[in-house]
């Protein structure tokens, strides 16, 4: 193994749960008035708080401590330009509406790529106690437990996961996400990272999702690709800056994106 890879996918995994934990020192009292007073609102709508800009301050500092040649872009403070090749690829809080609620489906995410590829990606999440991580050609990983993908092949047994169905609303394409619906056994909103993870360990088929950032999805790349399974965009291409994600166990991936591309019309998928 690459001895480059390894010592930051390494550290990668070690921060990730440091700068989550940053987030369990707040989220006890997300409900709280006090606590709300300090969620802002950011261009975009998308809430920010306390706690995000301090866990990626604490990413940004760990990990371009150690490997300061490293380029390194986080949802909250933006881009910093490397020269090795490497990029790390931040998102503090993932699911931050749910962390404001006191839901306990948030996660820290830390992705890794090497040359435009990405390579690495842990997915610490907190409440739960789980850390979710992978390196390219070492397998993935819940905690010390090797994870795969599930084996069904069939689209009438599959259990599809999502964010919320505003975001497929407010790209005008609802009709594809619920043209999906008609063929999935089950489908289930539980949102953002956590349903990525999900299929990663074979507990369903597949994640959809439409109004994803880059920060998203760098660090489940790897770990989807790493426990058997696929991610494209919804035109199949592999790249992680687009807005639209499928994530699936592989099987049924191609079944899907058939669906995603063609509903509306009279062609049904096999």
């Amino acid at each position: 193994m690459n001895p480059d890879w390894r010592n930051r996918y390494e550290e990668a995994v070690r921060a990730a749960r440091d700068a989550g934990m940053i987030g369990m020192k707040y989220f006890p009292d997300a409900h709280s008035a006090d606590f709300a007073s300090q969620v802002e609102q950011k261009s975009d709508s998308s809430p920010v708080t306390r706690a995000d800009r301090e866990a990626e301050a604490l990413l940004r500092e760990r990990l371009l401590g150690t490997f300061p040649d490293d380029g390194f872009l986080g949802e909250e403070f933006g881009a910093s330009p490397g020269s090795s090749g490497f990029r790390w690829i931040i998102d503090p809080i993932d699911g931050t509406r749910n962390f404001v609620r006191g839901i306990p489906i948030w996660g820290t995410l830390v992705g890794l790529e090497y040359r435009g590829e990405a390579i690495a990606g842990a997915i610490f999440i907190p409440p739960l106690g789980q850390l979710f991580h992978a390196l390219r050609g070492n397998g993935a990983f819940r905690d010390e437990q090797r994870i795969r993908v599930s084996t069904i092949d069939q689209l009438h047994k599959a259990q599809v996961f999502y964010s919320s169905i505003q975001w497929f609303q407010k790209a005008g394409c609802q009709d594809v996400f619920l043209e999906l619906a008609n063929y999935v056994e089950r489908m289930r909103g539980f949102g953002d990272v956590y349903g990525h993870v999900l299929v990663a360990q074979g507990s369903g088929e597949l994640m959809v999702e439409h109004g994803v950032h880059i920060w998203d999805v760098a660090a489940v790349k790897p770990i989807i690709e790493e426990a058997g399974g696929r991610y494209s965009t919804w035109d199949g291409s592999p790249a992680i800056d687009r807005p639209n994600v499928l994530v699936s166990n592989g099987l049924l991936h191609e079944a899907a994106l058939r669906i995603l591309r063609q509903a509306g019309s009279s062609e049904k998928p096999a």
